[in-house]
């Protein structure tokens, strides 16, 4: 059986968010809760991350992040070095862009090392976080799939995804 763990953004994910969603579809869903969402340490994140999969498979495990939580992802993957099944990287943010101004400790650059599991990219043509160049260059520098799905905004639940289908596909292709 396949694990899916959750790793919201900044500020998590409302009961509206298409995570939630995906949360509530199945006992394997599992949210990775942090100490703190409004002004994120990036440490703890990748520590918390670590912490979660303990004791599972990790040939099992595939990780689905949003926003801030795909960057989360791609520092763990680099800190720890660790083979899962894969992950589900949706809109993830710029955080080295001039209009990513948060309170977020260590989260100081977008790591550019190649990810050694399979990754998914899901990118908007219109997310105000990250244009779609930069989500693209960050597929390319993780070995990732990359795919577009137009003017979705930052996929997330103001953007309109809350039951997300599509998403559910995609997040399947990894197992």
């Amino acid at each position: 059986m396949t694990y899916y763990f959750i790793i919201p953004g900044l500020g998590n994910s409302g009961p509206d968010h298409w995570q939630t969603y995906f949360e509530k579809s199945g006992d394997h869903f599992i949210r990775i809760n942090q100490k703190e969402w409004d002004t994120p340490a990036n440490q703890d994140w990748i520590e918390n991350i670590e912490s979660a999969l303990t004791g599972y498979n990790l040939d099992d495990v595939v990780l689905i992040g949003h926003s801030l939580g795909c960057t989360a992802i791609a520092n763990w993957a680099k800190a720890y070095q660790k083979k899962i099944k894969g992950a589900l990287l949706v809109a993830p943010s710029d955080i080295e862009a001039p209009k990513y101004n948060f309170d977020t400790p260590g989260f100081d650059h977008v790591p550019l090392d190649k990810i050694y599991f399979k990754t998914i990219v899901v990118a908007s043509t219109n997310d105000e976080w990250v244009t779609l160049e930069r989500a693209e260059l960050f597929a390319e520098n993780w070995g990732s799939e990359f795919i577009n799905i137009g003017n979705a905004g930052h996929i997330n639940a103001a953007a309109g995804f809350g039951e997300w289908p599509k998403g559910l596909e995609i997040l399947k292709t990894l197992g």
